[in-house]
Protein backbone atom coordinates (compact mmCIF):
# COMPACT_ATOMS: atom_id res chain seq x y z
CA UNK A 1 0.00 0.00 0.00
CA UNK A 2 1.18 3.62 -0.51
CA UNK A 3 -0.10 6.92 -0.11
CA UNK A 4 0.06 10.14 -2.10
CA UNK A 5 0.57 13.76 -1.17
CA UNK A 6 -3.10 14.05 -0.58
CA UNK A 7 -3.58 11.72 2.28
CA UNK A 8 -5.35 8.93 0.53
CA UNK A 9 -4.25 5.33 0.28
CA UNK A 10 -3.90 2.99 -2.62
CA UNK A 11 -7.55 2.74 -4.52
CA UNK A 12 -8.27 6.45 -3.36
CA UNK A 13 -8.95 5.63 0.23
CA UNK A 14 -8.76 8.25 2.64
CA UNK A 15 -6.07 7.30 5.83
CA UNK A 16 -8.09 9.10 8.30
CA UNK A 17 -10.95 7.39 7.71
CA UNK A 18 -8.44 4.21 7.85
CA UNK A 19 -7.49 5.45 11.04
CA UNK A 20 -10.87 6.15 12.31
CA UNK A 21 -12.08 2.32 11.62
CA UNK A 22 -9.05 0.64 12.87
CA UNK A 23 -9.75 2.54 16.58
CA UNK A 24 -13.10 1.57 16.54
CA UNK A 25 -12.22 -2.05 15.71
CA UNK A 26 -9.82 -2.06 18.33
CA UNK A 27 -12.31 -0.52 20.78
CA UNK A 28 -14.58 -3.71 19.61
CA UNK A 29 -12.39 -6.51 18.89
CA UNK A 30 -14.26 -9.13 17.29
CA UNK A 31 -17.48 -9.97 19.06
CA UNK A 32 -18.53 -13.38 19.82
CA UNK A 33 -21.81 -13.09 21.83
CA UNK A 34 -24.43 -11.47 21.38
CA UNK A 35 -27.55 -11.35 18.05
CA UNK A 36 -24.82 -9.96 16.21
CA UNK A 37 -22.07 -11.68 17.26
CA UNK A 38 -19.76 -14.14 15.08
CA UNK A 39 -20.79 -16.96 17.22
CA UNK A 40 -24.24 -16.04 17.13
CA UNK A 41 -24.52 -16.21 13.19
CA UNK A 42 -22.24 -19.28 12.47
CA UNK A 43 -24.66 -21.48 15.16
CA UNK A 44 -27.40 -19.96 12.67
CA UNK A 45 -26.12 -21.13 9.97
CA UNK A 46 -25.01 -24.36 11.57
CA UNK A 47 -28.69 -25.32 13.28
CA UNK A 48 -30.89 -24.03 10.07
CA UNK A 49 -28.61 -26.47 8.09
CA UNK A 50 -29.14 -29.80 10.46
CA UNK A 51 -32.45 -28.65 10.50
CA UNK A 52 -33.27 -29.00 6.64
CA UNK A 53 -30.94 -32.04 6.96
CA UNK A 54 -33.44 -33.66 9.53
CA UNK A 55 -36.31 -32.98 7.46
CA UNK A 56 -34.34 -34.99 4.41
CA UNK A 57 -33.87 -37.64 6.70
CA UNK A 58 -37.71 -37.43 7.73
CA UNK A 59 -39.11 -37.64 4.67
CA UNK A 60 -36.69 -39.99 2.35
CA UNK A 61 -35.87 -37.18 -0.31
CA UNK A 62 -33.99 -33.51 -0.27
CA UNK A 63 -35.45 -29.97 -0.98
CA UNK A 64 -36.70 -29.91 -4.64
CA UNK A 65 -36.35 -33.42 -5.49
CA UNK A 66 -39.60 -35.74 -5.76
CA UNK A 67 -40.28 -39.02 -4.15
CA UNK A 68 -38.87 -41.83 -5.55
CA UNK A 69 -43.16 -43.13 -5.45
CA UNK A 70 -45.97 -40.73 -3.81
CA UNK A 71 -46.05 -40.63 0.08
CA UNK A 72 -48.35 -38.18 0.65
CA UNK A 73 -45.75 -35.96 2.73
CA UNK A 74 -44.06 -33.02 1.82
CA UNK A 75 -42.14 -29.97 3.15
CA UNK A 76 -45.14 -27.24 3.76
CA UNK A 77 -43.09 -24.01 4.85
CA UNK A 78 -41.25 -22.95 7.66
CA UNK A 79 -42.19 -21.99 11.29
CA UNK A 80 -39.55 -18.80 12.99
CA UNK A 81 -38.21 -19.85 16.25
CA UNK A 82 -35.91 -18.27 18.27
CA UNK A 83 -33.69 -19.93 21.10
CA UNK A 84 -31.24 -19.13 23.59
CA UNK A 85 -27.85 -20.81 23.38
CA UNK A 86 -24.39 -20.09 25.41
CA UNK A 87 -23.76 -17.26 22.47
CA UNK A 88 -26.83 -15.75 23.03
CA UNK A 89 -30.38 -15.83 20.91
CA UNK A 90 -30.15 -17.12 17.80
CA UNK A 91 -33.09 -17.01 15.38
CA UNK A 92 -33.70 -19.95 13.28
CA UNK A 93 -36.93 -21.36 10.52
CA UNK A 94 -38.24 -24.67 11.92
CA UNK A 95 -39.03 -26.48 8.26
CA UNK A 96 -42.80 -28.22 8.37
CA UNK A 97 -43.86 -31.23 6.48
CA UNK A 98 -47.75 -31.69 5.42
CA UNK A 99 -48.86 -34.51 7.87
CA UNK A 100 -47.06 -32.52 11.21
CA UNK A 101 -45.17 -35.41 12.04
CA UNK A 102 -41.68 -33.92 11.88
CA UNK A 103 -40.06 -34.30 14.99
CA UNK A 104 -36.61 -32.04 14.68
CA UNK A 105 -34.08 -33.33 17.44
CA UNK A 106 -31.47 -30.23 17.17
CA UNK A 107 -33.99 -27.80 18.19
CA UNK A 108 -36.53 -29.73 20.06
CA UNK A 109 -40.36 -28.56 19.98
CA UNK A 110 -41.22 -26.61 23.03
CA UNK A 111 -37.76 -26.44 23.60
CA UNK A 112 -36.66 -22.57 24.31
CA UNK A 113 -32.73 -23.16 25.02
CA UNK A 114 -30.77 -25.40 23.41
CA UNK A 115 -26.97 -26.40 24.79
CA UNK A 116 -23.71 -27.33 23.39
CA UNK A 117 -23.19 -24.22 21.34
CA UNK A 118 -20.01 -22.82 22.48
CA UNK A 119 -16.93 -20.75 21.71
CA UNK A 120 -16.08 -24.46 19.86
CA UNK A 121 -18.69 -24.33 17.30
CA UNK A 122 -16.53 -21.70 15.61
CA UNK A 123 -14.18 -24.37 14.69
CA UNK A 124 -16.93 -26.14 12.41
CA UNK A 125 -16.40 -23.28 9.91
CA UNK A 126 -12.69 -22.73 9.93
CA UNK A 127 -10.63 -24.27 7.34
CA UNK A 128 -8.24 -27.78 8.59
CA UNK A 129 -11.06 -29.83 10.05
CA UNK A 130 -11.30 -33.19 8.73
CA UNK A 131 -15.01 -34.19 7.60
CA UNK A 132 -14.58 -37.09 10.23
CA UNK A 133 -13.88 -34.37 12.94
CA UNK A 134 -16.82 -32.14 12.17
CA UNK A 135 -19.06 -35.31 12.38
CA UNK A 136 -17.52 -36.58 15.70
CA UNK A 137 -18.64 -32.65 16.89
CA UNK A 138 -21.50 -32.73 15.54
CA UNK A 139 -22.86 -35.34 17.18
CA UNK A 140 -21.68 -33.99 20.74
CA UNK A 141 -23.54 -31.34 19.54
CA UNK A 142 -27.40 -34.05 19.62
CA UNK A 143 -28.67 -34.19 23.25
CA UNK A 144 -30.39 -37.56 22.04
CA UNK A 145 -29.31 -40.83 20.59
CA UNK A 146 -29.26 -40.23 16.83
CA UNK A 147 -28.82 -42.76 13.57
CA UNK A 148 -25.16 -42.64 12.12
CA UNK A 149 -27.03 -42.11 8.87
CA UNK A 150 -28.70 -38.73 10.40
CA UNK A 151 -25.55 -37.53 11.59
CA UNK A 152 -23.94 -38.12 8.12
CA UNK A 153 -26.54 -36.05 6.44
CA UNK A 154 -26.10 -33.26 8.61
CA UNK A 155 -22.66 -32.94 8.48
CA UNK A 156 -22.97 -33.45 4.70
CA UNK A 157 -25.39 -30.53 4.48
CA UNK A 158 -23.37 -28.74 7.36
CA UNK A 159 -19.92 -28.72 5.07
CA UNK A 160 -22.19 -27.95 2.07
CA UNK A 161 -23.29 -24.42 3.86
CA UNK A 162 -19.79 -24.05 5.22
CA UNK A 163 -18.10 -24.04 1.89
CA UNK A 164 -20.50 -21.95 0.00
CA UNK A 165 -19.68 -19.06 3.11
CA UNK A 166 -15.67 -19.82 3.05
CA UNK A 167 -15.79 -19.72 -1.37
CA UNK A 168 -18.30 -16.10 -1.50
CA UNK A 169 -17.12 -12.90 -3.39
CA UNK A 170 -15.32 -10.47 -1.41
CA UNK A 171 -15.46 -6.47 -1.34
CA UNK A 172 -13.13 -5.39 -3.91
CA UNK A 173 -11.31 -2.48 -0.82
CA UNK A 174 -11.33 -2.76 2.73
CA UNK A 175 -9.72 0.42 4.19
CA UNK A 176 -9.13 -2.07 7.43
CA UNK A 177 -8.54 -5.81 8.01
CA UNK A 178 -8.23 -7.28 11.65
CA UNK A 179 -6.67 -10.49 12.55
CA UNK A 180 -7.15 -12.04 15.53
CA UNK A 181 -7.08 -15.41 16.80
CA UNK A 182 -9.68 -17.49 19.30
CA UNK A 183 -8.19 -20.16 21.01
CA UNK A 184 -10.84 -23.11 21.04
CA UNK A 185 -11.19 -26.72 22.00
CA UNK A 186 -10.95 -29.24 18.90
CA UNK A 187 -11.29 -33.04 19.34
CA UNK A 188 -8.37 -34.72 17.37
CA UNK A 189 -8.33 -37.94 19.37
CA UNK A 190 -7.99 -36.12 22.25
CA UNK A 191 -9.25 -32.44 22.93
CA UNK A 192 -6.74 -29.96 22.27
CA UNK A 193 -6.64 -25.60 22.22
CA UNK A 194 -5.78 -24.60 19.20
CA UNK A 195 -5.96 -21.00 17.50
CA UNK A 196 -8.72 -20.13 15.06
CA UNK A 197 -7.64 -17.35 13.16
CA UNK A 198 -9.82 -14.15 12.28
CA UNK A 199 -10.46 -12.07 9.30
CA UNK A 200 -12.53 -9.51 9.95
CA UNK A 201 -12.88 -6.69 7.67
CA UNK A 202 -13.95 -3.41 7.67
CA UNK A 203 -15.49 -1.80 4.25
CA UNK A 204 -15.70 1.68 3.20
CA UNK A 205 -19.09 2.11 4.99
CA UNK A 206 -17.72 0.71 8.82
CA UNK A 207 -19.60 -2.72 8.30
CA UNK A 208 -17.44 -5.52 9.50
CA UNK A 209 -17.83 -8.75 8.15
CA UNK A 210 -15.84 -12.41 8.79
CA UNK A 211 -13.89 -12.74 5.04
CA UNK A 212 -12.68 -15.95 6.70
CA UNK A 213 -11.61 -18.39 9.77
CA UNK A 214 -8.56 -21.16 10.23
CA UNK A 215 -7.61 -23.64 12.09
CA UNK A 216 -3.78 -23.33 13.16
CA UNK A 217 -0.98 -25.13 15.24
CA UNK A 218 0.47 -21.78 17.01
CA UNK A 219 3.42 -20.41 15.49
CA UNK A 220 2.34 -20.13 11.96
CA UNK A 221 5.24 -18.93 9.75
CA UNK A 222 4.88 -16.67 6.28
CA UNK A 223 3.76 -19.73 3.92
CA UNK A 224 0.43 -20.21 5.89
CA UNK A 225 0.07 -16.28 6.08
CA UNK A 226 0.54 -16.42 2.45
CA UNK A 227 -2.31 -18.64 1.88
CA UNK A 228 -4.81 -16.71 3.75
CA UNK A 229 -3.53 -14.04 1.75
CA UNK A 230 -3.57 -15.54 -1.63
CA UNK A 231 -7.19 -17.14 -0.36
CA UNK A 232 -8.49 -13.02 0.03
CA UNK A 233 -7.12 -12.34 -3.24
CA UNK A 234 -8.40 -14.87 -5.11
CA UNK A 235 -12.25 -14.17 -3.61
CA UNK A 236 -11.46 -10.35 -4.72
CA UNK A 237 -10.02 -8.75 -2.48
CA UNK A 238 -7.92 -6.04 -4.27
CA UNK A 239 -6.56 -3.69 -1.83
CA UNK A 240 -6.52 -3.15 2.06
CA UNK A 241 -5.65 0.17 3.52
CA UNK A 242 -4.48 -1.18 6.92
CA UNK A 243 -3.96 -4.36 8.21
CA UNK A 244 -3.90 -4.76 11.79
CA UNK A 245 -2.74 -7.87 13.71
CA UNK A 246 -1.51 -9.49 16.75
CA UNK A 247 2.47 -8.04 17.19
CA UNK A 248 3.42 -11.89 17.74
CA UNK A 249 2.21 -12.21 13.88
CA UNK A 250 3.46 -9.25 12.28
CA UNK A 251 6.61 -10.06 11.23
CA UNK A 252 5.48 -13.45 9.40
CA UNK A 253 2.08 -11.33 8.13
CA UNK A 254 4.58 -8.74 6.52
CA UNK A 255 7.20 -11.09 5.12
CA UNK A 256 4.22 -13.22 3.19
CA UNK A 257 2.76 -9.46 2.10
CA UNK A 258 5.68 -8.51 0.47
Amino acid sequence: MTNDDKGTAAGGLDVQLAAELIEKAKAEGVSLVGPDGLLAGVTRTVLQAALEAEMTDHLGYDKGERPARPTGNHRNGTSAKTVSTEVGPVRVEVPRDRRGGFEPQIVPKHARRIEGFDESIISLYAKGLTTGEIRAHLAEIYQVEVSRDLISRVTDKVVEEMEAWRARPLDGVYPVVLIDAIYVKIREGQVANRPIYVALGINCHGERDVLGLWVGTGGEGAKHWMTVLAELRNRGVADVCIACCDCEDHGVLSQAAA
